[in-house]
């Protein structure tokens, strides 16, 4: 028992110390998102859309562990190509400000190294209209909401410590669509291919 104990407080010793040491970059993160929306009703149906998404970013790494973080402020569009069940097509489009954190975990040789990364992100929305109705639908209107927020799941490269490539997926915990006649539960999902430079 008194190894264990003192080989807890070995490693909490090494994580309070390493920090100082860590890595600290800013930089810029850039991609194209396909994202839909996740519904509860039968009476519309969602396809996937495309926008974008940009903002600054940081990332700190503990070098011997590759153990950090990130975290950035995007300008993110999201949406859906809603279908009614008469097949009326609504693109209805939501922009967001996006602050994903998430953990990531480094490993590779120097020059080349893959990544993995979670975490959790809120959205607050920015753009796009509040309301859109669609034709020939009994749902009524479409509202988006102001609030958003999930989990994020990333997979990616990163090139002699500046470039970075990856996909992610954004998995919608919130309700950010609602309807005007129907009882709708519509939650943000999509992919997204990203770049980011990091100083």
């Amino acid at each position: 028992m008194k190894k264990i104990t003192g080989l807890v407080l070995v490693i909490l010793m090494t994580f309070v110390a390493l920090p100082a040491k860590s890595q600290l970059k800013f930089g810029l993160e850039g991609g194209l998102n396909i994202s839909s929306v996740h519904l509860n009703s039968d009476l519309l149906k969602a396809d996937n859309v495309t926008g974008f998404q940009i903002g600054p970013m940081l990332e700190t790494t503990i070098p011997l562990l590759g153990v950090g973080f990130d975290a950035a402020i995007l300008y993110s569009q999201k949406g859906m190509d809603v279908k009614s069940a008469t097949g009326t097509s609504t693109d209805v489009k939501t922009d967001y400000i996006d602050v994903p954190v998430n953990l990531k975990w480094k490993f590779g040789l120097p020059i080349v190294k893959a990544y993995l990364s979670a975490g959790p992100y809120v959205g607050f929305r920015v753009g796009g209209d509040k309301f859109w109705d669609v034709p020939g639908s009994v749902v009524g209107q479409v509202k988006a909401k102001n609030f958003s927020a999930g989990l994020n799941f990333g997979v990616g490269a990163e090139l002699i410590s500046h470039l970075q490539v990856g996909f992610n997926y954004g998995l919608g915990l919130t309700d950010n669509y609602s309807a005007e006649k129907v009882d709708l539960s519509a939650k943000n999902r999509g992919w997204s291919v990203t770049a980011a430079i990091l100083f």
